[in-house]
């Protein structure tokens, strides 16, 4: 594979952080890689596990000489590290990030970028609900979307080179509006996890049942709400705070519809009920179709009594 930038500053080793280590690693793209995290802990975990070939707490010393800078912190942080990467980048260095919301991440980077370095906002739809250095693996971004928000001006070479390095990590690459990603992301991810969060909040509410009934069943439904749950709250946070607007307009509608639904179960319209969930179950398979997930048996888990090849 060939060398496409000589130093990666890794800003941020979670799982996306520490995916890409691993693929840059694997596929050869860096010459060099540069690891940084304010936590020292964490610094020394991404050490251990060999994530890069030099570790700084300190994201200015970080940048110093980078051809490829990736941020990838909570988005409520995008503007500290902006400050404080702003006056070490070099010249002609591409300044990106893997944020989940990207009209905030614009609005608190581009008035620190300085005018010689090229900024692409950029975020991969690949995840998991682990978090930290520990999380990452080769191939996380293998078949997944990888969406980038070019602001005005933006360098075709450089957009070209930041391309040509996803889709080298297996990403398939689309460019949106940063306004309309913030609105798509809402219901197809922002939404589903802000309602995973509260449907395992209610059932905690339920002290009398939480811990025998809801754990003790929970292979039904409830499972696949906990692992949304279980994602990095921080993060999450972050995103409801920064993409506040279309999120608010998305929990709108679903409330619209939930009432509907309601309604439909309250005077017992069960042909209503069922074009609801008909209707809903041809999504499923159009996902199944488009390649963004499995189609096996309890989402493809591995059970204890299946014969292993």
């Amino acid at each position: 594979m060939t060398v496409q930038f000589d130093r990666i500053a890794l800003i941020g080793i979670g799982l996306i952080g520490s995916s890409l280590a691993h693929d840059i690693k694997r596929l050869g793209l860096a010459r060099e890689v540069v690891v940084t995290t304010r936590s020292a802990e964490t610094l020394k975990r991404a050490e251990e596990l060999q994530l890069g070939d030099r570790y700084t707490t300190s994201a200015a010393e970080a940048v110093v000489e980078a051809d490829l800078v990736i941020v990838s912190v909570p988005v409520g942080a995008s503007e500290s590290v902006a400050k404080e990467i702003a006056g070490s980048l070099k010249a002609g260095a591409i300044v990106t990030d893997v944020g989940s919301t990207k009209a905030s991440v614009i609005a608190q980077m581009q008035p620190h970028m300085p005018p010689y370095v090229h900024f692409i906002p950029g975020h991969p739809l690949a995840g998991t609900e682990k978090s930290g250095p520990d999380a990452g693996f080769p191939g996380l971004f293998e078949g997944r979307w990888c969406i980038f928000t070019p602001v005005p001006g933006t360098d075709e070479t450089a957009l070209k080179a930041l391309r040509h390095f996803w889709e080298t990590l297996g990403s398939k690459v689309d460019e949106m509006d940063p306004e309309h990603h913030d609105k798509v992301l809402a219901i197809v991810s922002h939404l589903p996890h802000i309602i995973a969060y509260n449907i395992v909040g209610t059932a905690d509410d339920l002290e009398t049942v939480t811990e025998s009934e809801v754990i003790k069943y929970s292979a039904s439904g409830f499972r696949d709400f906990t692992r949304l749950a279980a994602s990095d709250p921080t993060m999450w946070r972050d995103v409801c705070l920064h993409n506040r607007d279309a999120i608010l307009e998305m929990l709108a509608r679903f409330s619209e519809d939930l009432a509907y639904l309601q309604r439909a179960i309250r005077w017992g319209e069960g042909d209503k009920i069922f074009e609801l969930f008909n209707r809903t179950r041809t999504i499923r398979r159009s996902i199944i179709q488009a390649g963004q997930d499995v189609d096996a048996p309890d989402f493809g888990r591995p059970h204890p009594l299946e014969k292993k090849p």
